[in-house]
């Protein structure tokens, strides 16, 4: 029997554990849907991160749930955190690792609850893993599902032995190129900031440095949102002995890419009813506009946005403009120049807060998009044949910015991101590059993009590189079961 069309004997429960916040639990719906297609049950667990936590959008649940009925979404208990907040002031995204890692009783309780012969498998989120040690004490095989790119998998990988060999953190390199196998030289300073400290010395980057090193030991695999031939330098890094001389990593299973667009997208998305920028986007010739977005937590000071707005002035291009500002309820006179709206009417559309992005993407009359290189918005402009204009803010999108331009081909950087300020010049300049005919550059992202889109497709389908590594997976998570005498 086809390993690909194989469907578990008997209904079996597999319980997913994303990470928190929106940009986590989206992709892991979507996993959950690949797992649904092959005949399980699917239980998705959900932890609350901290309250007021500035790096995790809380999620509505039960927006999620009721977009996506075949899942039985759970979330956890709240528990007790207030003494992690005592003494020393910690770093928010500290405070959030602390208290995931005193989920595991919770997250313990409901796994007991499922019969042990239906329970298939747990699969961590990239932040959840401390998860492994409740599945190794129950018997139960885990695997982690890394959300972000190969590339970053790869990096992070490496991580701890780089910092075990200097006394000091990485900060003081500023932007000298470090080198790690299977990934473009970048400079220190496109680190995942909480990165650049030495984990001696500050316990964010300890506690870092150990949550994304339980990602490939105390799992038996690794399932990446990414596909082979986007990342493949990456991907056969990770395979590599080379890349943690030593140890052996667990198998890698590219399953990507795995990308919303069904009512997952955003907290802020409607019920069922089409957005306007949408019926907008019809009247505007094919791939003629440019779009800009910056996602959930991507906002810009209004002098920022003055200089995108002239930027967008000057180009002479169509655009779409999701616009966050950084108090909620800003007028638009604060940041949009005299005349702004009433000059540009014709070809630009500024929206308030959000946009469905996905459909904006897959709209006929995209052209370009500006996007803070988040993992799931590069994927969803790959996925869309989307060339891109590369804005990162935070995280490991500066990575990504390198990865994007360098390794992918499929977009070009916008200067004045590094010193935290674009200028006028810099929007209109890149925007003409990508968008108008006759510049050669412009012409060649273009065509990565729409042969990238092609890739992209191909992995999906049957007999494709995603779906056949998600059928290895279950192939050697079934050998998994047997070893354990389930």
């Amino acid at each position: 029997m086809d390993k690909e069309a194989a469907m578990p004997m008997a209904q079996q429960t597999v319980v997913l554990y994303p990470s928190p916040g929106v940009g986590h639990v989206v992709p892991m719906v979507q996993l959950a849907k690949v797992f649904l297609r092959h005949g399980f049950d699917v239980a998705m667990v959900i932890a609350e991160p901290p309250a007021g936590s500035p790096d995790f959008r809380i999620v509505d649940i039960d927006r999620v749930a009721a977009s996506n009925p075949g899942i039985n979404f759970h979330v956890l208990p709240p528990v007790p955190d207030a003494d992690l907040a005592t003494g020393p002031a910690k770093p928010p995204f500290l405070l959030t690792l602390q208290v995931l890692e005193r989920y595991n009783g919770e997250l313990e309780r409901f796994l007991r609850s499922i019969p042990r012969r239906r329970l298939h498998s747990l699969v961590t989120g990239m932040f959840s893993t401390y998860a492994a040690d409740v599945a190794a004490r129950l018997g139960v095989p885990v695997y982690a599902f890394f959300a972000s790119a190969a590339a970053t998998l790869a990096v992070v990988t490496q991580m701890p032995a780089l910092l075990a060999g200097r006394r000091a953190g990485l900060k003081e390199l500023g932007d000298t190129p470090l080198e790690f196998l299977g990934v473009p030289p970048f400079p220190a300073s496109h680190l995942v900031g909480e990165l650049l400290e030495h984990p001696e010395e500050d316990a964010l980057c300890k506690a870092m440095v150990d949550v994304w090193r339980r990602n490939t030991d105390g799992t038996s695999g690794v399932l990446v949102n990414t596909f082979e031939s986007l990342e493949s330098p990456a991907v056969q890094a990770l395979r590599d002995p080379r890349c943690v001389p030593g140890r052996v990593l667990p198998p890698i299973y590219c399953v990507g890419p795995l990308v919303g667009g069904d009512g997952t997208s955003s907290p802020d998305q409607g019920r069922g009813e089409r957005h306007g920028c949408l019926a907008w986007l019809d009247a505007q010739p094919e791939s003629s506009v440019v779009f800009l977005c910056f996602g959930s937590r991507g906002t810009h000071p209004p002098e920022q946005l003055l200089e995108i707005a002239v930027g967008l002035d000057r180009s002479g291009q169509r655009f779409l403009w999701a616009v966050r500002t950084p108090a909620a309820g800003t007028d638009d006179s604060a940041f949009l120049p005299e005349g702004f709206l009433e000059r540009t009417k014709d070809r630009g559309l500024v929206v308030r807060s959000w946009a469905p992005q996905v459909e904006v993407l897959r709209h006929p009359s995209t052209g370009a998009f500006v996007t803070h290189c988040g993992w799931n918005s590069t994927l969803e402009a790959i996925s869309l044949g989307v060339p891109m204009l590369c804005w990162p803010l935070y995280a490991e999108q500066l990575m990504n910015k390198v990865f994007i331009t360098e390794d992918m081909g499929v977009g070009v950087g916008m200067d004045g991101y590094r010193a935290g300020f674009v200028k006028a010049e810099e929007v209109e300049a890149k925007v003409r590059l990508v968008m108008e005919s006759e510049s050669e550059e412009g012409w060649v992202i273009r065509a990565r993009a729409a042969a990238r889109k092609k890739e992209a497709a191909a992995a999906l389908e049957d007999g494709g590189s995603s779906r056949t590594s998600f059928a290895r997976f279950l192939f050697d998570l079934e050998i998994l079961d047997k070893q354990l005498g389930k």
